[in-house]
């Protein structure tokens, strides 16, 4: 016992020395490390009856806030006359559950599904004028959950799927009729425009999960991990390809994941 909140005492001195308030994973993976590490020197005091393979099933509402890099497109909305984008994260709102699959101990398998907008409009230059930013994701999980720990569940793993991001630029001065969308099209001039900038991408995203029961039946979900985005290339409209796209637009992100799971909890 003593010896783990000698490792809890150090590990805090280790976060706050590369200073946590510039980097949000090392809080939460400094949150973690203090329950793993308190949970374990509780495990160790009981009496050594072995490591069960546990079972349960649940899912769940899980807001996740994500950190996708926006600098370039703020240089862009400044420009345009309207406020930036916040660059201190987003947040994408879903669900998720998993199943223990029995077959494997403490293994479960399951699936999550998340998106959100953030956006900045204005007035500028006699123009209403507005860009979205969209980020998704979805996949399949796969965690392990550490047999030695009890009563939670923390979790190695990670999502396998694919996500999307796009930017939507708008441009008009609201006022539209039927023969006016269509001049549109063929008016050389025109000051209207609509431009979706879009960006799929394949992921393998590392995990780490801790879920904390407050019933038999519901547990909350705290965690994190980093997106990391394969095949991606950034497309205009009808799927046209772009050239000379910034290097730092890109997908790939940290993210904090929260989440109340409904189900048959047992740890």
């Amino acid at each position: 016992m003593i010896n783990n909140f000698r490792f809890v005492i150090g590990i805090t001195n280790f976060i706050h020395q590369k200073d946590t308030q510039t980097n949000p994973m090392k809080k939460l993976l400094f949150f973690i490390m203090i329950l793993i590490s308190l949970r374990t020197s509780f495990a160790q005091e009981g009496e050594d009856v072995g490591w069960v393979g546990r079972f349960g099933a649940a899912g769940g509402f899980s807001p996740t806030l994500v950190f996708p890099n926006v600098d370039v497109v703020n240089t862009q909305i400044k420009i345009m006359g309207l406020e930036n984008l916040s660059s201190k994260g987003m947040f994408v709102y879903g669900g998720g559950g998993y199943a223990y699959i029995m077959l494997v101990d403490n293994l479960r398998i399951g699936g999550i599904g998340l998106s959100g907008t953030q956006s900045s409009s204005g007035f500028s230059n006699g123009f209403n004028k507005e860009v979205k930013y969209n980020y998704g994701l979805g996949g399949v999980t796969l965690e392990y959950s550490l047999p030695f720990i009890k009563s939670i569940a923390v979790s190695i793993g990670a999502i396998i799927g694919a996500g999307s991001s796009s930017i939507e630029i708008f441009q008009n001065q609201n006022n539209f009729s039927w023969n006016s969308i269509w001049n549109d099209v063929s008016n050389k001039t025109t000051q209207n425009i609509y431009r979706k900038i879009s960006n799929s991408f394949l992921t393998v995203a590392p995990t780490l999960n801790v879920d904390i029961p407050l019933s038999r039946f519901i547990a909350f979900r705290i965690g994190g991990g980093y997106i990391t985005t394969f095949a991606s290339r950034w497309k205009v409209d009808n799927d046209q390809e772009i050239g000379n796209v910034p290097s730092d637009l890109s997908s790939s992100s940290f993210f904090i994941q929260t989440g109340i799971y409904f189900g048959l909890i047992a740890f």
